[in-house]
């Protein structure tokens, strides 16, 4: 997600999208649970969260050379954040006692946390403190300037240094403070420099940070689970911090705001153990903020980062949500994630005419809906006329990224991506029929408009099977054991387990991409997960497939620490560094990419068509899965993880979290507490003693 600043076409919204005044009387100041309070250690960061009530902020602290005491608040997406300059040695943080904090200025209310720090670390320089968006905190992270009217002047005496600014509007801003029990701050050659006044005590802070932008309404834990979540209780808690009846957040620090696709995915794993509301919550937050054409908003501009905007391109300084259109994926996404809930779930299909008729931000939710229906239905129309890759979907005009691999080289610079075009699109289509088939769309259509989507929905077989035609790439068994050698070397890792899974026939796998003159991109890639959730592969492919992403990397993607999202071994050497063990998207592991997988081949396991061979190796593929899922758990709840390989197997290495990596992790991850709803195999439902209280 590198270029979520950059990257989007754009679209100027009014008001923030909430919930029209009829659905807000529903959970205005919901039942108060005891405060969520929790913890997560990642590497050197330590993550500690804190919801109550207005309060949510994730408090980081960075251990290391490169020191770093940063608040992130999910209201307006907002932060604050003090890096300090290269430390000699590596220091080490100890976190105590974290409390909610409120208090008044001016009349408005700013809600945060106080905490107690200690540091072992005979003096820390100030290197800046940063104010506002997360947006402008995590470009600072990544080495970029913040804009100098966000700069906020320093207040230092003995004791304290602060920092306080109101929001460039004139709105309730942001705040820190760092207060020393056993130091002194003093300015030096233009620094501010925190010293211990007794040399071999670790120094102790009093951390205070507060934000002025409105807050959330979250989920109590009885609003948010229903009775058949696992007892998994880290994944619960990152769950309820990143869950409010306004949105779903994507992931913290780093995304404490809306994302579409992460909305959707999370929605459709979590759905069996959501509770009705925070299912209607997730569908309606992205309804809300559909284009005008019926494309879903990939993330928003809020808060700060929304004036900022608003000034630089209009010249004023408002506050209203800019939202960014770039994503291809969750165009797609839609159709099937609300039919999965209003056709195939009974609790859905219970309230679905009551949801559709329901107003939100744009009208009738069965009208905004429609225009989706739409969108996808007019996109369908070329390739199904002529199935040439000219007419699939592809990125947009000189945009890089567009699907759920969008950093730069995600795609492998490939322009048509494979699960848009194979997989989601076929089933939006087939979404379509059925809403079709069901009369729930009748009230929110014409005649004219359901002849045009019927006839759509009718697409689906054809960009099932022409798409995928397109995207296999075949390659003879000696020049894939070559590839495989070669990258094994490249990579440091062993190739006897991935030579013997090869086998002697030719091997033949779904491109993760094809480039703009329509060549496969040679990427073995997690995408084929979406397949098994979403569709229903014939017995032989789907043995393929599945035996082709559970081989041992670097023939397949499996490792002792999780199924790889890429492996660039069959491309050219030229590919293999830029989807590496560092790179966002390369050969490393998101947990959300396992979980697909998981309920995929759960769902091709319940089908009663497929022969005892099939049922056999996907039952053994599911065992190998949760295998590897399980060696995994300290970190499963994070964005993504990478891996060393050492002492003859892989080892985990938190992404981000030793600075050898190009972006940093969030520890707080919404679609990887998706494990709620995918109990193992071999687990029993969670009892009434697991459920959170």
């Amino acid at each position: 997600m590198l270029l979520k600043n950059a990257c989007a076409r754009l679209l100027l919204a009014g008001l923030l999208a909430l919930p029209a005044m009829g659905q807000a009387l529903a959970y205005d100041r919901a039942p108060v649970d005891a405060p969520l309070q929790f913890r997560i250690t990642e590497g050197r960061i330590e993550n500690a969260f804190h919801q109550e009530g207005d309060i949510a902020a994730h408090l980081l602290l960075s251990s290391g050379d490169r020191p770093r005491v940063l608040v992130a608040f999910p209201a307006g997406n907002s932060g604050v954040g003090v890096w300090f300059e290269e430390a000699a040695t590596p220091v080490r943080w100890t976190l105590g006692q974290v409390k909610g904090e409120r208090h008044r200025d001016n009349g408005h209310a700013w809600n945060g946390i106080v905490a107690e720090a200690s540091v072992d670390a005979p003096r820390l320089v100030v290197k800046d403190a940063v104010l506002g968006s997360v947006r402008v905190l995590r470009d600072y992270q990544l080495g970029q300037a913040y804009p100098a009217e966000t700069a906020a002047q320093p207040e230092v005496s003995a004791d304290a240094v602060r920092w306080k600014r109101n929001r460039l509007d004139g709105a309730p801003g942001y705040a820190i403070a760092l207060e020393a029990g056993n130091g002194r701050f003093e300015r030096a050659d233009g620094k501010i420099v925190l010293r211990v006044n007794r040399v071999g005590e670790p120094l102790r802070l009093r951390i205070h940070a507060s934000t002025g932008e409105t807050p959330l309404v979250p989920f109590s834990a009885a609003g948010l689970l229903n009775e058949r979540a696992t007892a998994d209780l880290r994944s619960r808690q990152a769950l309820r911090f990143l869950s409010y009846h306004e949105k779903f957040l994507a992931g913290s620090w780093r995304f404490d705001t809306y994302f579409g696709r992460d909305t959707l995915m999370s929605v459709r794993l979590l759905m069996p153990v959501l509770q009705p509301e925070a299912v209607e919550a997730g569908i309606g937050a992205v309804l809300a903020r559909l284009a005008p054409d019926g494309e879903v908003a990939h993330e928003e501009d809020i808060g700060e980062f929304a004036v900022l905007r608003h000034r630089k391109e209009q010249g004023k300084p408002s506050a209203a949500p800019i939202y960014d259109y770039t994503m291809i994926d969750d165009d797609y996404m839609l159709p099937p994630v609300a039919a999965a809930w209003l056709l195939e779930d009974a609790r859905g299909r219970a309230r679905a005419r009551d949801f559709l008729a329901r107003r939100g931000e744009q009208g009738r939710n069965g009208e905004t809906l429609v225009r989706n229906l739409l969108f996808v239905a007019e996109q369908s129309r070329a390739f199904a006329e002529e199935p040439a890759y000219r007419n699939l979907i592809a990125l947009k005009p000189d945009k890089p990224v567009g699907q759920w691999r969008d950093s730069n080289e995600g795609l492998g610079r490939g322009r048509y991506p494979y699960d848009v075009n194979a997989v989601w699109m076929p089933a939006a289509l087939r979404a379509m029929g059925g809403f079709l088939d069901s009369g729930l769309l009748d009230a929110y259509t014409s005649v004219e408009q359901r002849t045009q989507l019927r006839a759509a929905a009718g697409r689906a077989d054809t960009w099932e099977r022409r798409a995928a035609e397109l995207f296999t790439v075949r390659l003879p068994n000696a020049r894939a054991a070559e590839q495989i050698r070669a990258y094994a070397t490249d990579a440091g890792v062993p190739d006897r387990g991935a030579l013997d899974a090869l086998g002697d026939g030719e091997l033949a796998f779904a491109a993760l991409a094809l480039d703009a003159q329509g060549r496969p991109v040679p990427v073995l890639h997690s995408d084929e997960g979406f397949r098994l959730l979403f569709g229903r592969p014939d017995a032989q492919s789907l043995a393929r497939d599945v035996d082709n992403l559970m081989r041992p990397f670097p023939a397949g993607l499996m490792t002792d620490v999780g199924l790889l999202v890429a492996n660039p071994a069959y491309a050219d050497r030229e590919v293999w560094p830029r989807l590496g063990s560092a790179a966002y998207h390369g050969t490393v592991v998101w947990a959300w990419q396992q979980a697909v997988l998981a309920a995929g081949l759960r769902r091709q396991l319940a089908r009663d068509d497929l022969p005892a061979e099939t049922r056999a190796a996907l039952g053994d593929a599911q065992a190998r899965l949760w295998r590897a899922i399980r060696a995994a758990d300290a970190v499963r709840t994070s964005e993504l993880w990478s891996w060393s390989y050492r002492d003859g197997r892989y080892q985990v290495e938190p992404f981000g979290a030793q600075g050898a990596h190009e972006d940093e992790s969030n520890a707080a991850q919404l679609w990887s507490t998706v494990f709620l709803a995918l109990p193992p195999p071999d687990a029993a439902p969670a009892a009434e003693s697991g459920k959170e209280k």
